[in-house]
This record gives C-alpha cells, sequence and structure tokens, in this order.
C-alpha cells in the first residue's frame, strides 16, 4: 500500500485495526498470523504517526497500554454485584452431594448440564467496559471491595482496550482469573536471578505481585494472560441463556477463554472430566489447582440461587493435595502464648505446591505417634493450594539404623518449669505460667484485667510494648515501674503516667479470691478461686495444699486438683507470688466455710430467658458463689428456675413439674439477702 496516498488520520486507523486483529489472534486464539519481527514494524509505525500527530491519540490504541505515570497508592472499587467464592469438594461423592442438591433444588428428574472449566490457579478480577471500552479494572478483595488496577490491567495484551465485533450491551462487566503462565513465571525467576533479586514462590505469587505493582511499566514487563470464566454486570443489551454460550460470545467479543473448557451431561461425565484434565494438568502451560463445574443453564442458576457467600449452583472440585519427600533432619518444640508446647518439624528444604518448605508443625505428640515419625526418616509433605503444608507420612522402608526418637521435653525449653501433660489430652503445657517468657503477655493482661486486679488503663497495648521493651518480665515487676519508664511508652504522657501509677497503688488493696484468679492457674475461674479461698481461708495454706485437700473444695476436681498443686510447686511461681506480695499486694483474710455450709449448697438451679440486670453468665455465677450448682436443662431434680424475658420451654416443664420459679427481681432479692450485688 502506497501510504503517501492516505491521511495520517486514515492509516493511523488501518494500523489499529490491524494490531487489534494481530493481538486477537495471537493471545486470545493462539494462532499467530504474522512474526513477532512484523508486527513490531507495525507497531513502531503507529507509534511514529502518533507521536507525530497527538492529537490523534486515543486511550484504546494498542499504543497506549503503558505510560501512565506510577500511581501513589491504589484506590479501592465497590463491585456492584459481589465476586463470591466457591465451596470445595474433595472428592467423587461430595461432588456427587453437590449434584444431588442441585437436582433436589430443581426438582430435575433428568441429568443436569454442567459447564466444566479448569481452575486456574491466579488472581480474580473485573473488568468494566462502557460503549465496547474498557474503563475499568478492580481486584476481587473480600468479593465485595477491591482494588482499582485499571492501569496495570491495561498492559496485558489478552485484555482487549475496546471490545471486537458488535452486539455487546452498553455497559458490560467481565470476569475472569489473570495468571502467569510456566514460562513467563520461570523467564522472571531468571531474570530475579542475574539481578540478585528474592525468587517467586509460584506463578500465583509473581501474577499477584505483578498486579500490584504502583509503576505499570513493571506490570508490562511480567508476561501476565487474563481468562474471562463470567459476566457481571450486564445493561443495555442481552447475553445467551447458558454459561458455555456466554464464554463463546465473550470469546468473538475479543476475550481468551480456556480452551479446555467443555458443557457436558450428568455428574458423571463430570467425574470424567475431571480425571481427564487431572492426567493432563502437568502438560498444561498454565498451573491449574482443580476443575469448576457450574449448573449451564442461566435460569436454573437463578432458580438454586446462593447460601452464604456461594452459589448453590457451582463447586470447585480440588485435586489432591501435591506432594514430595524429604528428610526429618529435628524437631523443635516451641511454647505458645497459653503454654501449649507444639513440635515443629525441621525438614531439609523441598519444593512442593509451589513454595519451599524447611519446617512444618506436628501438632502434638499424639500426631508424631500416629504417623510413627523418627529423626532421620524420610518423610512424604504434602501441601493443597494455600493450605499449610504437613508431614503426610513416613516412608518406614526408609528408615536409617541411627534414627532417633522424638521425646517431649521434661521441663519447659523457654523457662525451664516442669510440663504437665494429663492422661488422654493431646497437649502438653508448660506449668511456669506466672514466670515463663513465652506466656508473658497473656499472663500479665490476665492478671490486669478487670475480674482479677483490675488495673485501670493497663490495656493489652500497653501491656505489649512493657514487655517488648523487656520494661517488665513478670507480673510483679509492674508495682516497680516509674514515671519515668511509662512515659516512654506510645501514647503515654504524664498525666497518663501518674493514673496508672495510682492505680497499681489502688489494686494492692484486693481479696484472697480475686489475687488466686489473678495468678492464672490453669481452669481456676473466678467461682473455683472464690471456693478455695473460703475453704483455706489463707494462701500461705494453698500454697502447700495437697491434691487429695484439694478435691475436697466445690468445683474441684482430680484433674483441676493436679493442676493447682503443680503450679504451687514451681519455684519459679512462688518467686513471682513472693515478690507480689512484697510490692505489697494485700487482702482481709477470708473467713473460712465448708461448702455444705453454703446456704444453696446441693441445689440445681436453672436459669432461662434474658436477664435485665445481668447477663446469664453472672447470673450461673452469682448461684454458683452462694454453693449451687446450675444446670442447663429443666428435670426432676432441679430446685429452683430464674425466669427472665422471653422465657420460653424450660419455664413450661418447669410449671409442670412444679419448680419454684423466680422472676428476676426475686432472684436479684434473693442474691440481696445473701450479700451478693449483681
Amino acid at each position: 500500500m502506497n501510504t503517501t496516498e492516505i491521511s495520517p488520520h486514515q492509516r493511523i486507523s488501518t494500523l489499529r485495526e490491524q494490531l487489534d486483529r494481530h493481538n486477537y489472534q495471537y493471545h486470545v486464539l493462539d494462532e499467530p498470523e504474522i512474526s513477532d519481527a512484523e508486527y513490531d514494524i507495525l507497531f513502531r509505525e503507529l507509534q511514529q504517526l502518533e507521536q507525530n500527530h497527538p492529537e490523534l491519540v486515543q486511550s484504546d490504541s494498542p499504543t497506549q497500554r503503558v505510560g501512565a505515570a506510577p500511581l501513589e497508592g491504589f484506590g479501592s472499587i465497590q463491585h456492584e454485584i459481589p465476586m463470591l467464592s466457591l465451596d470445595n469438594a474433595f472428592s467423587d461423592e461430595e461432588l456427587g452431594d453437590f449434584n444431588r442438591r442441585v437436582s433436589e433444588g430443581l426438582k430435575a428428574a433428568g441429568a443436569i448440564e454442567y459447564a466444566c472449566e479448569p481452575k486456574l490457579d491466579g488472581i480474580a478480577v473485573s473488568l468494566l467496559y462502557e460503549d465496547g471500552r474498557l474503563i475499568r479494572g478492580a481486584t476481587r478483595g473480600d468479593g465485595y471491595t477491591g482494588e482499582d488496577i485499571t492501569q496495570n490491567i491495561r498492559t496485558i495484551p489478552s485484555i482487549p482496550l475496546k471490545l471486537r465485533g458488535t452486539g455487546w450491551p452498553a455497559r458490560l462487566e467481565v470476569r475472569g482469573e489473570i495468571y502467569m503462565p510456566k514460562a513467563g513465571f520461570e523467564a522472571l525467576n531468571q531474570r530475579q536471578q542475574a539481578k540478585d533479586d528474592k525468587l517467586f514462590a509460584n506463578p500465583r505469587n509473581a501474577a499477584a505481585g505483578s498486579l500490584r505493582q504502583l509503576d505499570s511499566k513493571v506490570t508490562a514487563e511480567r508476561q501476565l494472560e487474563m481468562c474471562a470464566y463470567s459476566a457481571g454486570i450486564v445493561e443495555g443489551g442481552s447475553l445467551p441463556e447458558a454459561h458455555g454460550a456466554i464464554l463463546k460470545q465473550l470469546n468473538q467479543w475479543g476475550f481468551r477463554i480456556n480452551p479446555e473448557m467443555d458443557v457436558v451431561s450428568g455428574v458423571e461425565a463430570c467425574v470424567d472430566y475431571y480425571n481427564k484434565l487431572e492426567q493432563k494438568r502437568e502438560q498444561l502451560p498454565y498451573e491449574i489447582d482443580g476443575i469448576v463445574f457450574k449448573v449451564n443453564n442461566l435460569a436454573q442458576q437463578q432458580q438454586l440461587g446462593f447460601v452464604a457467600r456461594a452459589p448453590r449452583w457451582a463447586i470447585a472440585r480440588k485435586f489432591p493435595a501435591q506432594e514430595a519427600t524429604t528428610e526429618l533432619l529435628d524437631v523443635e518444640f516451641q511454647v505458645g502464648r497459653t503454654g501449649v508446647l507444639t513440635p515443629v518439624a525441621r525438614l531439609k528444604p523441598v519444593f512442593v505446591g509451589g513454595v519451599t518448605v524447611s519446617n512444618t508443625t506436628l501438632h502434638n505428640m499424639d500426631e508424631i505417634e500416629r504417623l510413627d515419625l523418627r529423626i532421620g526418616d524420610t518423610v512424604v509433605v504434602h501441601r493443597a493450594g494455600d493450605v499449610i503444608p504437613k508431614v503426610a507420612r513416613a516412608l518406614a522402608d526408609k528408615r536409617p539404623e541411627d534414627a532417633r526418637e522424638i521425646v517431649l521435653p521434661s521441663s519447659c525449653p523457654d523457662c525451664g518449669s516442669d510440663i504437665e501433660q494429663e492422661e488422654g489430652e493431646a497437649a502438653a503445657r508448660c506449668s511456669g505460667g506466672l514466670y515463663c517468657q513465652a506466656q508473658r503477655k497473656e499472663a500479665i493482661k490476665h492478671f490486669a484485667s478487670r475480674k482479677a486486679m483490675d488495673i485501670e488503663g493497663l490495656g493489652d497495648k500497653l501491656v505489649e510494648q512493657l514487655v517488648d521493651q523487656e520494661q517488665i518480665k513478670t507480673a510483679a515487676d509492674l508495682f516497680s515501674l516509674t514515671e519515668a519508664q511509662l512515659v516512654r511508652m506510645e501514647r503515654m504522657g504524664p498525666k497518663s503516667a501518674q493514673n496508672l501509677l495510682k492505680a497499681l497503688e489502688t489494686s494492692k488493696k484486693t481479696s484472697l479470691n480475686r489475687f488466686i484468679f489473678a495468678l492464672g492457674i490453669r481452669e481456676v475461674g473466678e467461682v473455683t478461686a472464690l471456693n478455695l479461698a473460703n475453704y483455706f481461708g489463707s494462701l500461705d495454706e494453698l500454697r502447700v495444699v495437697t491434691e487429695e485437700a484439694l478435691i475436697e473444695v466445690a468445683d474441684v476436681g482430680p484433674i483441676v486438683a493436679a493442676h493447682i498443686a503443680r503450679f504451687f510447686k514451681q519455684p519459679h511461681n512462688l518467686e513471682v507470688i513472693d515478690s507480689l506480695i512484697a510490692a505489697g499486694i494485700h487482702w482481709e483474710k477470708p473467713v473460712k466455710q465448708d461448702a455444705s455450709e453454703q446456704p444453696l449448697a446441693g441445689q440445681s438451679w436453672v436459669l432461662t430467658g434474658t436477664l435485665q440486670s445481668m447477663g446469664r453468665n453472672d447470673g450461673k455465677k452469682l448461684l454458683q458463689q452462694l454453693g449451687a450448682k446450675v444446670a442447663g436443662s429443666v428435670s426432676a431434680k432441679t430446685t429452683a428456675l430464674v425466669a427472665g424475658e422471653k422465657a420460653g420451654s424450660k419455664l413450661k416443664k418447669a410449671t409442670e413439674l412444679g419448680i419454684q420459679v423466680l422472676d428476676e427481681s426475686a432472684f436479684i432479692e434473693l442474691l440481696t439477702e445473701h450479700g451478693l450485688q449483681p
């Protein structure tokens, strides 16, 4: 063609049409008609013409995919139609259950028609077109609000800047998955390695990181693709009445759709499709982690509707976890914030399920025994999707002669206190609750809480600051804090510091039951602490008490008695208690009470309905302080029922059985009579 005989406007229009067609042939149909070199010649000619005639540049020109200035941050976009997630099936049986629910929901006797698509391991996005032009791109986000990534979306060649053909709705939302093909991922990591930059763990992470670049030029360098999988908003036009037909129509308008997509009839055909793609999975040029099955007929989809955050008409059948073998090098025990010991497997690094795994939790000793693990074993590690990797099994036939048994430590690896593990329980715990550095923050937070020492102004964040900055190690250190130390904390001025010091001083006068509760002894709540204080009347007596004596206390059984006795046997705990007493904490000596002498001893009470002056749990604790047992249901053994507003079947049953019923005012009168305030 003699380009001198036509106007720049005409030539620019022709070049844009040619380049759009070649982009479609290459990126959507995978059927290129010209070489890369020929494409580059056309592209450079268009670039030159647009530079010479800037008044003719349009936003949907192939040259305008990249070029905007870097963003300072991403804005948010509210999805007009939520982008809901899918429920998962992990077996043929669960897929069959899904089909049964669909058939029952549709009252259909025959086979259901399903659209089947590989579930790409990428990032879900929403693209909005108005009058055929791309105006907005957003991530899925939480399904209701996503990030505005329009500038980066425009750089992806398989996303049309303007729709092809005719007949598209005036306003159309296309949803799809942006992913990085395996070849692009390998090339990216090679470039990262050459620059001595951090490598990406898997194609999905690489795609996500590429989409969230503030500089769209960086996104453009990454080999991202997009497959359309559904439509959202449709205004000023219409789409076909079947999902498969919609995808084919989107393909004609310029979108890549998955070439493996198919429409089948019946759940057996779905299983066959799944098995075929599972076998083909490794040969595909992109990562998939399952198959999505959708009821094909849109009217049937609408009839089935949604449940919670997922449609009833679609499900994702996940592939089995990916597995790899490696060596178990060692097992270390970590102490959690509540004192629970967790064994952690140290593994010879292995790449599995898209990530490099070098350690993973073994949960507890029961799990180690179930797996029959030894240090030195060859083990199978598996990981499915984003699930945390885990040791699936040991290969006993590969066990070396020097394999070592995994033994629960007898003392805490952090503080040296005894380890306790009750018979029949999987969890093992450190008994040094007041002293153990791993439990320090939670122990001090509990100590300062309203129902314990009630130290006003000592919130959780301040406790964390004080511990992190090593200003306090145990609860006793709270009472030696100075104003100078406190004002260095975030959001703590002189006035706040002075108020906290006054609150600490005020808290020193307490009660024995509050102090016992504040110690954080396992399974010793407010009521048990009160029963212990009333029964023994002295902290000195409680410190040396035997398990046999503890069992005599109301609400204390053999397990709780063992926890209490073990707590007071730990030298570290006793050191902290002595420091607290030395700091000035004191209380009036309670009068010893025999449980049988409590006013409601031996009685069984039930609460029902809504109480205006207190919660039901508060009412339960007050009754327990008076010696009553509080049950959840009414029976012939029930002594009395407290009935609040909207009392239901329990009140009816109590009336039928002739059981005493107290309304809220009568209940409060009873509590007041015995010296308790609601």
